[in-house]
């Protein structure tokens, strides 16, 4: 129960990725993510960044040996994608190019969809879903 008139806010999203560095790079060269310190259990050998943006929005990259690489099919329970604002339609056109050029695969859009949203998706690092909105 919240109390007092506070409202909830989602502190950080976290997800498993194969490559940790790679992943990194992806969130830091596409969307300016500022990454914290790496952090490293040397009993597990469980591997995370905290990934810091603009808006005070984080997401927690993490990896481990042995995981799970389920198919990422786009029509699964769970979580499906992640947004990000970019601010403008021309700044979507812009990303969903340079990821484009870049060989990641360009799912949908750039669009206008039937609720109102200018945006596009696109099959980002290991194939996790990247929507990309004004």
């Amino acid at each position: 129960m919240i109390k007092d008139g506070k409202r909830v806010k989602i502190e950080h999203i976290a997800m498993y990725v194969n490559d940790l560095e790679k992943a990194r790079d992806f969130f830091v060269n596409y969307f300016g993510a500022a990454s914290g310190a790496g952090y490293h259990n040397k009993t597990t050998d469980f591997r995370s960044y905290f990934l810091s943006f603009g808006d005070g929005a984080r997401l927690e990259i993490m990896t481990r040996p042995s995981m799970d690489d389920a198919e990422k099919t786009p029509a699964r329970t769970g979580l499906i994608h992640l947004a990000f604002s970019v601010g403008s339609k021309e700044k979507v056109d812009e990303l969903t190019a340079r990821l484009k050029a870049d060989g990641y695969e360009v799912l949908s859009g750039p669009r206008t969809t039937g609720d109102g949203y200018y945006e596009s998706c696109v099959a980002g690092i290991e194939g996790n879903q990247i929507e990309i909105t004004v």
